[in-house]
């Protein structure tokens, strides 16, 4: 078992990851008849997708021997009705190090290749932007 989500009344959830411990909480979203005072399940996944191209970036770095200590990941994300949906997720990452054209271009290569990127229905629009220091 990867985790555990509990629903704790009035549109919260409580997710703990099984290895680790650590949790999480979602409510619905403030457009969704919720509170809005978390992280709501469809921010998760929107976050999951920068998450995701960060870490697999950093382990890409790693073998190339930079360090990305300090790369921010700006996340917005589009929701569409009938079905609601998320219908778009833009990711502006920015890069507090300096890279060569072929090191950037491995990186991104590598962070548009995550497995989140590939899970994700392809109708959901994904824009990606990486600023280079």
């Amino acid at each position: 078992m990867t985790s555990k989500v509990t629903y704790l009344g009035d549109l919260r959830t409580e997710s703990i990851h099984i290895k680790s411990h650590n949790s999480f909480i979602t409510d619905a979203p403030i457009d969704n008849n919720g509170k809005g005072e978390a992280f709501s399940p469809t921010d998760t996944v929107a976050t999951g997708l920068a998450s995701c191209m960060i870490t697999v970036m950093g382990i890409k770095a790693r073998d190339l021997g930079v360090d990305m200590t300090g790369t921010i990941a700006q996340i917005t994300k589009t929701m569409a009705s009938n079905p609601r949906r998320i219908s778009k997720i833009e990711v502006v990452m920015e890069f507090p190090f300096e890279a060569d054209k072929k090191t950037r271009k491995i990186l991104e290569h590598t962070a548009n290749t995550c497995p989140v990127h590939y899970s994700l229905h392809p109708d959901i629009e994904k824009n990606i932007t990486f600023n280079w220091k």
